[in-house]
């Protein structure tokens, strides 16, 4: 069972990050257009004019942040911002959503509608100053995380029900080929939010709706799961000086009041010891 880590309630949290050099957990509250963080017992949060939802780190203090219109860096000593590059900056329909660093030192983003519209949203990969769309036509991008030896990537539409999988080139890191399923929630009825991949492979992800992380092992087989206070949890990351405790956001809006009521950790950020080792961040190269 998870403990609660912090005690800020998120309208919409996502996009935990644990800096490697700074011992440190970030994470965003989407809607509420905040980046957060905690370190000694405090929280501290910066406020953006757009949505912010998902960061690589780039060196010890610098951020690469995702934004309803741009990937930015952010400097989390001196609060310094520079654009990097736009992102659907011409469509008011979209914002971004989950993304990740992958092992080559490359950023995945994904977008989606504000308000869910179908197929609204695409995956982009941010690499060495250019940013590609992989896919479009998404309309829940989710579950962006990467194998440890940099063999593939995991991403979801929540809407589809399914995790996919596809390989990577191993030079640079482009997606090469068509995606497959790997884990397929249909018949269960679940919704796969954020997740992450562990040192041994196994897929943590958070399922919205759920009040769980499930884990999968490599070959994409329920392992076990780690209970949410929250409802909806919407992602999990890794961290701690062994990499061992587990972080998970949760979401709180548009809950109704009974159950904000009978649980008031909606939409709080949650932490819970485990038996796995995670795999160190990224590093993103700008």
């Amino acid at each position: 069972m998870s403990d609660v880590f912090d005690t800020t309630i998120c309208q919409l949290g996502e996009g935990p990050l644990w800096h490697p050099t700074r011992k440190q957990l970030f994470w965003f509250d989407i809607t509420g257009r905040k980046l957060l963080t905690r370190k000694g017992g405090t929280t501290k949060s910066w406020s953006f004019e757009h949505c912010v939802s998902a960061a690589g780190w780039v060196d010890d203090a610098t951020l690469l942040i995702a934004s309803a219109s741009e990937l930015f860096t952010f400097n989390v000593e001196t609060a310094a911002r520079q654009h990097v590059v736009p992102l659907e900056a011409d469509n008011p329909v979209t914002r971004s959503n989950d993304g990740r660093a992958d092992p080559f030192g490359g950023f995945w983003i994904g977008t989606m509608g504000y308000n869910g519209e179908d197929k609204a949203g695409a995956i982009y990969r941010y690499y060495r100053g250019e940013l590609r769309q992989l896919w479009d036509g998404i309309t829940v991008s989710n579950a962006i995380c990467f194998d440890p030896a940099g063999r593939f990537a995991h991403f979801c539409d929540t809407r589809e029900r399914v995790i996919r999988k596809v390989a990577l080139e191993q030079t640079d890191g482009w997606p090469t080929g068509d995606s497959e399923i790997f884990i397929d929630l249909r018949k269960e009825g679940l919704r796969p939010d954020g997740a992450v991949l562990d040192s041994a492979g196994n897929l943590w992800n958070a399922q919205f709706g759920a009040r769980r992380v499930a884990v999968y092992d490599p070959a994409g087989a329920f392992l076990m799961e780690v209970p949410v206070p929250g409802k909806n949890s919407t992602c999990p990351a890794f961290g701690g000086d062994d990499l061992s405790t587990l972080y998970v956001t949760s979401a709180a809006a548009k809950l109704p009041e009974e159950e904000i009521a009978a649980h008031p950790e909606n939409g709080m950020t949650f932490v819970a010891e485990t038996q796995a080792r995670g795999q160190e961040e990224h590093q993103v190269i700008l």
